[in-house]
């Protein structure tokens, strides 16, 4: 049986391009309802399931994000591998605005999500290996599609999960420069974990969307962001494609 792809878009990716779509339906889990439509659909005649983590017009913060509804249902829609798409900043300052990072460790610094499906009084206590958070063929996918099409990303680096809206100060990303991160972002985090629990294979492909606090001259602004999200989303694209069609063969 072919193992289902899920795509989970972000900041900037709330639909996906070239998507033919052949269902489209709000998904009512034990957990509640997902953020936004499952999307199934085709893209390049290769099936998948789409979904907006923030909602279809974007306006569900990091913080309030449904993420036991999201994963629940993608993995009941067939989804075996899950690529996430994640807007971050930039912490390592080898790392450029616009560049691509294929994180394979993660630093959670969130509070007060639900964080587990086995949290209910009628549930056993689980406790998932959690060494190594994303998953290696998935990445070495990923890795191998930028390889296909000549696309210079940071090939590893430890993802910053914060628990945001606010962006951070620039003490915290000394903190997290210190503890190792290598970029931040706010949804990281319980979706790594959640994924792992349904023994899913999940990956991020992280788009940097600017330096973090401290790190540049001046504020950081939405039209910095939003301008540098833009330019990673097109080999964004091209990773998906490629990976989309390798996972099907």
């Amino acid at each position: 049986m072919m193992k289902g792809i899920a795509i989970i878009g972000g900041t900037g990716l709330t639909s996906l391009p070239g998507l033919r779509i052949d269902e489209e339906r709000i998904v009512s889990t034990p957990f509640g309802d997902t953020s936004a439509a499952l999307i199934k659909g085709r893209l390049n005649d290769q099936a998948i399931v789409f979904l907006a983590r923030h909602g279809a017009e974007h306006t569900i913060p990091p913080h309030k994000v449904n993420y036991r509804a999201n994963i629940w249902a993608l993995k009941e829609a067939g989804a075996h591998y899950m690529i996430a798409i994640n807007a971050v900043g930039g912490i390592n300052l080898s790392l450029n605005p616009g560049q691509l990072v294929i994180p394979d460790q993660i630093i959670d610094y969130t509070s007060g999500r639900e964080m587990s499906f086995f949290d209910g009084e009628d549930t056993p206590v689980v406790h998932i290996d959690f060494s190594e958070p994303y998953c290696e063929s998935l990445r070495n996918f990923l890795l191998d599609a930028a390889d296909k099409n000549n696309i210079a990303l940071a090939r590893q680096g430890t993802y910053g999960a914060t628990q945001g809206p606010r962006l951070e100060t620039a003490a915290e990303i000394k903190r997290m420069a210190q503890d190792g991160c290598d970029i931040v972002g706010m949804t990281g985090m319980p979706e790594a974990g959640l994924a792992r629990e349904l023994e899913c294979c999940y990956a991020s492909i992280s788009v940097v969307a600017n330096l973090a606090a401290g790190l540049a001259e001046g504020e950081i602004t939405m039209a910095e962001i939003e301008k540098y999200i833009e330019q990673g989303m097109g080999e964004v694209s091209q990773l998906l494609e490629t990976v989309i069609a390798s996972l099907h063969v």
